[in-house]
């Protein structure tokens, strides 16, 4: 049974910013093989919040929202993992079942928008998103912009 937190990033433990820093390190540095500055400035500034799944005491899954200060831009769902040892479980499903309910709770009248890995297209699709651009190279992966309005 997975316990999921929509957290501020005040209200972020050091411990949780620790572990949840870990897991992204872990899949997008090390598994996919991608050596970029995951962290950005972006995990403690304003109203960004931090979706996180835990299973016996492990973080399992996670998703960070980013809302821009300005009132033109959409809110953005990014850093969406899911550990490898429950992979295959649909956790990814609940993840942004509970990260869009997120941005539906404290911005339900912003457009939500994320940069895709291009092979995830399908799996966004079925939460309201479709493709705003065309396919580009992130850090050696091809993306593809989506946003569900």
């Amino acid at each position: 049974m997975l316990i999921w937190q929509d957290l501020h990033h005040s209200e972020l433990s050091v411990t949780d910013l620790y572990t949840l820093l870990a897991l992204r390190n872990e899949v997008f540095v090390v598994e996919q093989n991608c050596p970029y500055q995951d962290i950005d400035g972006d995990d403690l500034v304003g109203e960004n919040r931090h979706i996180l799944g835990w299973q016996g005491g492990k973080l399992v899954a996670y998703a960070r929202i980013l809302k821009s200060e300005s009132e033109f831009e959409p809110v953005v769902i990014g850093r969406v993992i899911v550990d490898k040892s429950v992979r295959g479980e649909k956790l990814g499903y609940q993840l942004m079942e509970q990260a869009m309910a997120s941005c539906q709770q404290f911005w339900p009248e912003k457009t939500v928008y994320l940069g895709a890995q291009a092979h995830l297209q399908s799996f966004y699709a079925h939460f309201g998103f479709a493709p705003v651009t065309d396919v580009y190279d992130e850090d050696g992966i091809p993306h593809i912009g989506m946003a569900n309005r």
